[in-house]
């Protein structure tokens, strides 16, 4: 019988105290009989809501109904033989406005807590793999050649789903590392980058090759990716080139993009003493933006030492994009949020270091095209927030690198290539998605356009 139970069970976390001065993860999953009670809860419902909300179409009650029965190796093989990055996603997708956004126990009370879930059978498939005989063997090659550009969630998505068919797949990663926003943009905190890493692995095994230092557009173009006898190229390359406001002050000392300041953190380590990677320690941060990325920016400047961070946001917290578990996290650990303010300058010393932000002050008036209401100026309110550093998470866009070396490739006035539903480009051949289609979105909105990918071009090559 279901568990009747409206809530869901609670998450283990740090104290936000503690976890606010360090960079261990904050949640500390499920214990297993807290995975089997909240496995209970599912209702197992016939026609399955929850998988119609999942974009790479885990068989969700399947899953579940094994960790009820104590079977988690069985709920992990269930997850992983349509996601490539089980434990990844189990951490930060957005389920809430997904899967267990449908869920039917979520009308008279809380959801089941789908991702906690998948997170437990993923890592205890991690912690216990060495005891499990691997049944999954690397599948024989059908002798197709495949190029990845970019190692994100996209693109390590399309290598996993064409491995399975059989195709030998080249993934090229224009930094040191594999993994993409999943190492550079996303804190250890909320995703270790070990568990990124152990995922990796696991793709290595089942054959892809992963070429690291690699700038496609640069160092090799696509058309001589071709010519190296690869028959088809996804292009996954991410939106990795940060917006900034052209406010006055946006060149001075201690202004970053959210991007290169959560790379220096996350990909260059700047947090462990043991890394030499230069970074402003300041102790008064302002982070422009309401976003996940905003988010993350904030509670890594605080843990980073600043006695007080702020998120300065134009609208209001009913407005604010963020999902609502980092913007909770995010006050839990002390980030003050300065809502319906609006920056018009960032202020310098003689020296051109930062020295505040000058503000304005705003009020809410009619919904715009996004259906949020627009915030309006009010007049005369300017004041200024005494800060040493302003980080700009206000969105990213695709580095029009690819683009402009790639002719025949179609993109959009906002740098995005043009795909189809598929990911099929204007280019024959070359299949793009993720966030280098969409501009900045989530890790599995990116995985389910690289699931999509890998069967428009098996079914491409197969054709041939």
């Amino acid at each position: 019988m279901p568990d009747m139970s409206p809530i869901k069970n609670p998450m283990p976390e740090q104290e936000p105290e503690v976890r606010n001065k360090n960079f261990l993860e904050v949640a500390k999953g499920y214990a297993a009989d807290m995975a089997k009670s909240e496995a209970a809860r599912c209702l197992n419902c016939k026609n399955k809501p929850c998988v119609s909300g999942c974009p790479v179409n885990v068989r969700i009650p399947e899953f579940i109904a094994r960790i009820a029965e104590g079977k988690f190796e069985q709920a992990y093989q269930i997850i992983s033989s349509t996601n490539s990055l089980p434990a990844v996603c189990g951490r930060v997708c957005p389920q809430e406005s997904q899967c267990e956004g449908k869920c039917v126990r979520g009308i008279k009370g809380e959801p089941v807590a789908v991702g906690r879930l998948e997170r437990f059978a993923a890592d205890f498939h991690r912690e216990n793999s060495s005891k499990i005989a691997e049944s999954v063997k690397k599948p024989e090659t059908n002798g197709h050649k495949v190029a990845v550009v970019g190692s994100g969630p996209a693109g390590l998505t399309c290598a996993g789903d064409l491995a399975r068919l059989g195709y030998e797949v080249t993934v090229f990663e224009a930094f040191h590392k594999a993994g993409g926003v999943l190492v550079y943009g996303i804190p250890e905190f909320r995703l270790p980058k070990a568990i990124v890493q152990d995922e990796i692995n696991k793709l290595m095994e089942s054959g892809v090759k992963i070429v690291t230092n690699a700038i496609v557009g640069r160092a090799i173009s696509v058309d001589e990716l071709f010519g190296e006898g690869f028959e088809a190229v996804f292009i996954g390359s991410g939106a990795g080139l940060p917006q900034f406001m052209n406010i006055p002050g946006e060149n001075l000392l201690g202004v970053y993009s959210a991007n290169e300041y959560l790379t220096r953190i996350n990909l260059m380590k700047a947090y462990l003493t043991e890394y030499d990677t230069p970074i402003k320690r300041a102790k008064r941060v302002a982070v422009v933006g309401g976003g996940n990325v905003a988010m993350d920016a904030a509670r890594c400047a605080k843990r980073m030492g600043a006695d007080e961070v702020y998120i300065v946001y134009r609208r209001s917290l009913e407005e604010l994009p963020a999902r609502r578990e980092e913007v909770h996290h995010a006050q839990e650990e002390g980030i003050v949020f300065k809502l319906l303010n609006n920056p018009v300058a960032v202020l310098g010393n003689e020296e051109g270091y930062v020295r505040g932000l000058e503000c304005l002050r705003m009020e809410l008036g009619e919904p715009d095209d996004s259906g949020r209401r627009r915030p309006v100026e009010i007049k005369g309110s300017n004041f200024v927030l005494d800060v040493d550093a302003v980080i700009m998470a206000i969105g990213t866009s695709p580095n029009p690198l690819i683009k402009s070396t790639t002719e025949g490739l179609e993109a959009n006035r906002r740098g995005c290539i043009i795909a189809d539903e598929n990911g099929a480009t204007s280019k024959k051949g070359v299949f793009a998605g993720g966030d280098a289609v969409t501009g900045a979105a989530t890790v599995i909105l990116a995985m389910g356009a690289g699931k999509k990918a890998a069967e428009s071009i098996d079914k491409y090559l197969m054709s041939k």
